[in-house]
């Protein structure tokens, strides 16, 4: 009987371990009401195709999230444009030049001189559909600027590679929308869809 004690004794403490570690690991990656959150406004033809709510990981990515916050403070993101849309994988935005070079297309998604970068941020969060990755250049992990792509579809092998800074709390039926768009063989829309990034008021 008393054998019997110890062992349900030791199934209850392992099982509590268990519990605490998926707790931290779900943790990082749950919506947390204490983390920064912003409105991204989306429109394309002078007509807003609705809004996607972010949140960012200051936890988990401290200097991807306080650049992003930054560029929004400054009203960078403004007039962009979503350059480049692959659906079933994700949609990447936040290039100055879809602002500055607007008709010329060829410079889209290339970046402009001297922008900040970032050096990378690695967790063990997943590429999952909703996630808020960085940009970066050809194979250099630490060269994001202010490029960024949210994922439409699970893509885990962009793990490890890309930095995570955050997720869609709402609007992922917009981010589907964007995705549906007809695009060109560079995998940007016919039609420029362009946004509007404001940090949310608590």
């Amino acid at each position: 009987m008393r054998i019997i004690s110890l062992l349900l004794l030791l199934f209850v403490s392992i099982s509590s371990c268990n519990a605490d570690n998926n707790k931290k690991i779900k943790r990082s990656g749950e919506k947390n009401m204490d983390r920064p959150q912003y409105i991204i406004t989306v429109t394309q033809s002078n007509k807003e195709l609705g809004k996607i709510v972010l949140e960012t990981f200051p936890d988990i990515a401290p200097k991807h999230a306080a650049n992003f916050d930054s560029l929004v403070s400054c009203g960078f993101y403004n007039g962009t444009a979503f350059h480049r849309v692959i659906p079933g994988f994700m949609i990447q935005g936040g290039d100055p030049n879809t602002k500055t070079f607007p008709n010329d297309r060829s410079t889209w998604g290339m970046g402009a001189k001297g922008q900040k970068t970032v050096p990378a941020e690695f967790s063990d969060l997943s590429h999952k559909r909703g996630i808020l990755s960085a940009a970066r250049k050809g194979g250099d992990v630490n060269s994001a600027t202010s490029q960024f792509f949210i994922m439409h579809r699970d893509a885990p092998h962009l793990d490890r590679q890309y930095s995570i800074y955050g997720q869609v709390l709402d609007g992922m039926d917009v981010v589907d929308m964007i995705a549906s768009v007809p695009c060109g063989p560079r995998d940007d829309p016919n039609e420029t869809i362009t946004m509007t990034i404001v940090k949310k008021k608590k």
